[in-house]
């Protein structure tokens, strides 16, 4: 029988994915590298704690490094705890987002300290159920704050750990654009048994997609496992399939809402309708934005016209 498309994106082939086989030397090969040339950052040391990396895991979705440490050192230093930052509006918690983007991770933030703060005594659970069932906390910060925080096993599955096993293990340039059954299965079958470094595993194949095996310009001189990759013993064929997704900024909705909320963060109080009209000179767009942010909760309407941050 023919296999279709999605078959074949999906497969995976047995000789890597066979659960039989040893991946002993894949494994040490990376963690030690890992060693010798992780990133000093704040997340990742000890005193950081739960919170911390669960914080550093909002921040991160689709934000680089350099924009978010100084905005990450800045909320730790002002919500130490989960409870902290529960005990203020969320509004506050837009505030302090400043210009990270995609600020409804502030909000979700913090619904996960309130429920943290109401449901666990103010301490980020260990169990990674109960992390799931956080609000705001979907598959991937789960498993990547049982895994940093509390040194468990499980498959942490980000962007770049994708590119990585998609080019050493499938032979595939590019991951698919959205995580597939058949990668899930891959990278559980390639978490090391002892918890201790599965976890290391977790941050080191992470690092090696952050700073060498990056999607526009991968180093593979400088890979530990080029020897051994899939895609580069392939002879490093080109992505074929449709076009990688891009993402604009310039004249969106998206730019005229963070120029909306960047008002509304800089002021104490309520902002009158006129103030954010001299925001953006197209009136649909600029009221489809502004009708965006009260929809999602970012923006409380007000009587007269006025705007403010939520004060929930």
């Amino acid at each position: 029988m023919t296999a279709t498309t999605e078959d074949a994106a999906n497969a995976v082939p047995d000789h890597d994915n066979g659960p039989g086989r040893d991946h002993t030397d894949l494994h040490t090969t990376v963690v030690d590298w890992f060693d010798a040339h992780a990133r000093d950052l704040p997340w990742r040391r000890p005193e950081a704690g739960a919170w911390g990396v669960m914080v550093s895991e909002f921040m991160l979705q689709q934000t680089p490094v350099a924009r978010v440490l100084p905005v990450y050192e800045q909320w730790l230093a002002r919500w130490p705890r989960p409870a902290d930052l529960a005990a203020e509006p969320s509004g506050e918690a837009v505030r302090a987002w400043g210009r990270l983007g995609y600020p409804r991770r502030a909000l979700r933030l913090h619904g996960a300290a309130a429920a943290i703060a109401e449901r666990h005594g103010g301490d980020v659970p260990g169990e990674h159920a109960q992390l799931l069932a956080l609000p705001g906390v979907g598959e991937y910060t789960a498993a990547a704050v049982a895994s940093f925080a509390y040194g468990q096993r499980h498959a942490v599955l980000d962007t770049n750990v994708r590119r990585v096993f998609a080019r050493a293990v499938t032979g595939r340039q590019y991951p698919p654009n959205a995580t597939t059954a058949a990668e899930r299965k891959l990278a559980r079958a390639l978490v090391p048994q002892e918890a201790a470094l599965a976890a290391r595993w977790a941050a080191a194949t992470m690092e090696l997609g952050a700073l060498v095996c990056t999607a526009r310009g991968p180093e593979c001189e400088r890979c530990p496992i080029a020897a051994q990759c899939a895609w580069q013993l392939a002879g490093a064929p080109e992505y074929e399939g449709p076009p990688r997704r891009t993402q604009s900024y310039a004249g969106t909705d998206r730019q005229v809402r963070g120029r909306l909320l960047a008002v509304l963060r800089d002021s104490a109080g309520p902002v009158p309708q006129a103030a954010l009209d001299r925001v953006w000179h197209e009136p649909v767009q600029r009221a489809r934005a502004l009708d965006g942010l009260v929809s999602d909760g970012l923006v409380e309407p007000l009587e007269g016209g006025a705007y403010r941050l939520p004060q929930t």
